[in-house]
């Protein structure tokens, strides 16, 4: 596995594998956009509690994903070490993402918490033990650099376009319950249930399609799981690669939280059935659309522009752009639909690059790991890599809910079409949406500029890893009884 290869994945291999990003990303997605607002306009739930419920369960993800990462590095069978796990838990996986939106009746705040607190940790496992495994696939699938930029490519396609189709599908259906005499409840459970389901099928199609590709790098049964991580935060390219990846998505999920209050109670004025006019569809649908398709029609873009000038300056041009359009929507004034409008098309470009060249970069470190300690625990670092990316998403609606609860925001009356909030809370959903967010991501650019891997060292890598395994290889043929101690 760690030489370089001329051998190129069938296109089936990669669109199939790439659709598993569908069901990550329409689990990923709805939580970005909607389950702060879900809290507390239809839970309920304090801002500051729900905050809390949400970290709690991404503690727990400190033990689960590195555990998962590592049991599925040391599975041996005849389907491989990954593919396992798709067959076995995409379908609870799918009945996890419904329990995420159910919310009790309950009047007790502290019940409510740990209602929200235990069904986000469920849901989350379940979501490791699929995602995981998953993602431990992209490097046993190819070794070429830039092969696996494609590859990711194909990931982001399907990623973006279920982030389209929830995003702009999920208002719509709640509005719709609501102008039908429903609640919003029913109208959020209507679309978990029609996004979960969907969420089973790519995870099974992996399983019978994608093949791992045989390796003999396999860890020693002895590493202990002290002892991985310790090798794991030993390789610097990897603090870089995973500094970069929080950074990245702190920012755009605090923004993916943020952007549905900032819609509705600040560009229009707390009508909480703004539509396009033009188009007729809710603000929210229109503006998240608009980001979404902007991102997924230049995906190909950052593909061909990271092929020639690497990942890692194609993605500081990237965030830089980004940080300067962050800052400018600052600007927006209440009523200024058409301006942010704008805005947000061109955030769609930065949003492009955050989705695809973090996941590209990722994979590279494991084969820098594997030169420094002779073997490969792909399941650890993705499962770190896991973990990372649901922290981001605790930590971005924990700043969120917190500030917001500590400035008054108040949750609408059931049944109320429009509803104002109190200016502090305006002026901290302004801050969270557009000065914080471009102040995370000015730091994930800094920390691009830092980053020590570029092409000609990970050649120079596969190099050396090739010549290894042509060693080992001699070592076998000349003494082949010593080979199978």
């Amino acid at each position: 596995m760690s030489e370089q290869t001329s051998h190129k994945l069938p296109w089936l291999t990669k669109v199939i594998y790439g659709s598993g990003d569908w069901s990550m990303a329409a689990f990923n997605t709805i939580r970005q956009f909607f389950y702060a607002i879900f809290l507390t306009d239809v839970v309920g739930l304090d801002p500051r509690l729900a905050s809390f419920a949400a970290l709690m369960g991404v503690l727990w993800d400190a033990v689960n994903d590195p555990l998962i990462g590592m049991l599925s590095d040391k599975v041996q069978s005849r389907w491989g070490r990954r593919r396992p796990f798709l067959l076995l838990f995409a379908v609870p996986f799918g009945l996890g993402f419904v329990l995420l939106w159910w919310a009790p009746s309950w009047q007790n705040q502290i019940l409510l918490m740990i209602h929200v607190m235990l069904t986000y940790m469920i849901s989350d496992t379940l979501q490791t033990l699929v995602v995981v495994p998953f993602h431990a696939l992209t490097p046993e699938v190819t070794s070429d650099y830039d092969e696996r930029t494609q590859l990711t490519a194909y990931r982001m396609f399907f990623n973006l376009v279920a982030s389209l189709a929830t995003a702009v599908s999920a208002p719509m259906m709640v509005d719709a319950a609501l102008a039908a005499g429903n609640t919003a409840q029913q109208g959020y459970m209507l679309v978990a249930a029609i996004f979960g389901s969907s969420a089973i099928l790519p995870y099974l199609a992996i399983f019978f399609v994608v093949r791992e590709r045989e390796t003999t790098d396999h860890p020693s049964q002895g590493i202990t799981f002290r002892k991985t991580l310790r090798t794991a935060w030993e390789n610097i390219p990897f603090r870089y690669a995973a500094a970069l990846y929080m950074l990245n998505w702190v920012a755009f999920d605090l923004m993916s939280n943020m952007l549905p209050f900032f819609l509705t109670y600040w560009i229009a004025s707390g009508d909480l059935l703004a539509t396009f006019a033009p188009l007729n569809m809710p603000l929210e649908s229109v503006v998240l659309g608009a980001v979404l398709v902007v991102a997924l029609a230049l995906l190909p873009f950052w593909t061909w522009l990271s092929g020639r000038i690497g990942k890692r300056v194609a993605y500081i041009i990237s965030m830089t752009l980004g940080v300067i359009l962050f800052f400018a929507m600052f600007t927006v004034q209440p009523g200024q639909i058409t301006f942010g409008l704008i805005l947000s098309i061109l955030i769609g470009i930065s949003a492009s690059a955050a989705h695809v060249l973090p996941d590209a970069i990722f994979p590279d470190v494991i084969d820098w790991d594997e030169l420094r300690v002779g073997f490969r625990h792909e399941g650890v670092y993705y499962g770190a890599k896991n973990f990372l990316r649901k922290l981001t998403g605790a930590i971005a609606i924990f700043i969120a809910l917190q500030v917001l609860g500590w400035l008054g925001y108040q949750a609408p009356p059931e049944g109320a079409t429009q509803f104002s909030q109190p200016l502090a809370a305006l002026w901290g959903i302004r801050i969270l949406t557009c000065g914080l967010t471009g102040v995370i991501l000015l730091g994930a650019t800094a920390t691009a500029w830092f980053y020590p891997l570029n092409r000609a060292r990970y050649n120079r890598i596969q190099r050396l890893l090739a010549r290894r395994q042509r060693r080992r290889l001699q070592r076998a043929l000349r003494y082949p009884a010593r080979s199978k101690i």
